[in-house]
């Protein structure tokens, strides 16, 4: 006897179809899996074996085959355990071929027949929705998250018998509905008002959200660059359903979605340590998975230390920071993360981190202190649209009791650049903020006066700027404008704007 069951799998961040054919013939008891399986899915025979048997059914003493198709594609992870279940059940009778075709099967399976969490459900529920299956069959734990695609049956089980008694009419499953309850910790913790001093830096970070653009902060320990650096995404605005829906699927695939969570609402935030590797921070491994770059799509990447990152490292940002995506290369196939997120890093002014402090003497020669700065490219510096000094806070400044401006103040602030930009970038997929925008949009929305084009000029002669860091200036001058509320771009814009270029020339 031979069976059809539909599942899926996961390529990059995207859902793939993929047919389980299972075939039951004569001859000595064995299980075979083909179709280029990995460790994990060849080891479901014997989970497969145990759960069948454990859940009151009796497994077939002859020759079984399971086929994973298209057999050029690489198969990884447990999902295919409860598909395969259920071919063989079908193929011995078990079970009724009338709704098999229409429903896809995902889920892995505990020796007893339960199902657990499985990684990659929700790509796959996109993959189901576009084949036009009428549902997909997954683990209680996963519904909810399934159950963001719209348009599609969610049926949720908890354990093998639950599907095949919903599959042969024996017993009624009521669809999942959408988890709503936010999967990424709290924010509520961190807020602007919190912060004493900094304007600067609180100014330049409303720049960043405001635009999308990247930022360095330069400053001795205890100045509040972390401090800083946590309350970016709390006046970033709300990501769309399409944002957060991206996010989640690749926080889906990672595996970092707790059972029972739905769509992402925050930003995500990632603050990796600096000795992370390349593949930490990129993707990678035998099997790329997403790295830090692309788990803090559609928020903030934090990189304390900068300098104290490899070299290595940092220089496979270029990609990310440039494309919003990622791409990595394999023998066999090339995958391409999407990475679109605001880079915040801090650095210490010198190794011994009090150079310019003006509360301890640095210790540092000259030389130690080149050195420390030429870990950093400069390429990779040009990427970074914002270097800001954060000087100690004043004592005066720590012990007052009046707060500064709240998140939310800054927010509403932000979220009217935002608007301005939607309304200017309508219709344009690849574009959503002016950190985005392309040659082509900086000629178009970033024209100068010419007293402007005059301050621009001399800026670039007197700081030896590239041409890149011209456009980061036009860009960050037309999100200056957009916090003023202005169509047009003025000379105080563009003298802002280039001040935030000053510490580069420094660092290079």
């Amino acid at each position: 006897m031979l069976a059809k069951i539909h599942s899926g799998a996961v390529q990059g961040v995207e859902g793939l179809a993929v047919t389980v054919e299972v075939d039951i013939a004569s001859g000595l008891p064995s299980f075979s899996t083909v179709g280029l399986a990995e460790g994990a899915v060849r080891e479901s025979k014997d989970r497969v074996k145990a759960a069948v048997k454990n859940s009151g059914y009796d497994f077939p003493s002859r020759r079984i085959t399971v086929n994973l198709a298209p057999a050029d594609l690489k198969k990884s992870g447990t999902a295919y355990d409860l598909p395969i279940a259920a071919g063989i059940l079908a193929a011995t009778g078990l079970l009724r071929a009338d709704l098999l075709p229409r429903f896809m099967l995902v889920g892995e399976l505990s020796l007893d027949g339960a199902t657990r969490t499985t990684e990659g459900i929700l790509p796959m529920a996109l993959a189901a929705r576009d084949m036009g299956m009428a549902g997909i069959i997954v683990p209680v734990a996963n519904g909810g998250e399934a159950a963001l695609v719209a348009g599609l049956r969610v049926i949720p089980v908890a354990c093998l018998a639950d599907a095949v008694e919903f599959l042969n009419g024996d017993r009624h499953i009521a669809d999942s509905l959408p988890a709503e309850r936010p999967a990424l910790s709290d924010d509520s913790a961190h807020d602007f008002a919190d912060v004493r001093g900094q304007e600067q830096a609180k100014r330049a970070l409303e720049i960043a959200a405001s635009g999308g653009h990247n930022v360095l902060m330069q400053g001795p320990p205890g100045s509040g660059k972390t401090m800083l650096a946590r309350r970016l995404p709390t006046i970033l605005p709300d990501p769309s359903f399409d944002e957060a829906l991206e996010t989640t699927k690749i926080y889906s695939v990672a595996g970092l979605l707790p059972p029972g969570s739905g769509l992402l609402r925050r930003r995500p935030f990632r603050a990796p340590h600096h000795t992370i590797s390349d593949a930490g921070l990129i993707g990678g491994g035998q099997y790329p998975r997403p790295g830090e770059v692309s788990l803090a799509h559609q928020g903030v990447l934090f990189l304390d230390e900068l300098p104290e990152f490899r070299r290595n490292v940092l220089e496979v940002l270029r990609q990310p920071l440039e494309d919003g995506t990622v791409t990595i290369s394999r023998a066999a196939s090339s995958l391409t993360f999407p990475s679109r997120f605001i880079l915040v890093a801090a650095m210490n002014p010198c190794p011994c981190s009090f150079l310019g402090s003006g509360q301890h003497a640095c210790t540092c020669t000259a030389a130690q202190i080149q050195r420390y700065r030429s870990r950093l490219s400069g390429p990779l510096l040009d990427r970074i649209d914002l270097h800001i000094e954060v000087p100690p806070v004043p004592y005066r400044d720590l012990k007052g009791s009046h707060p500064g401006e709240s998140s939310a103040a800054i927010r509403q602030r932000v979220a009217g650049a935002r608007r301005r930009q939607e309304e200017r970038f309508a219709g344009r997929k690849s574009v959503g903020c002016n950190a985005q925008m392309s040659s082509r949009d900086i000629s178009r929305f970033c024209a100068l006066a010419p007293d402007s084009q005059e301050l621009v000029e001399s800026a670039i002669e007197r700081f030896g700027l590239s041409a890149r860091a011209y456009t980061r200036i036009l860009k960050l001058a037309r999100t200056i404008a957009d916090l003023e509320e202005s169509e047009t771009i003025a000379r105080p814009h563009v003298a802002e704007a280039i001040q935030y270029r000053r510490l580069a020339a420094v660092l290079r």
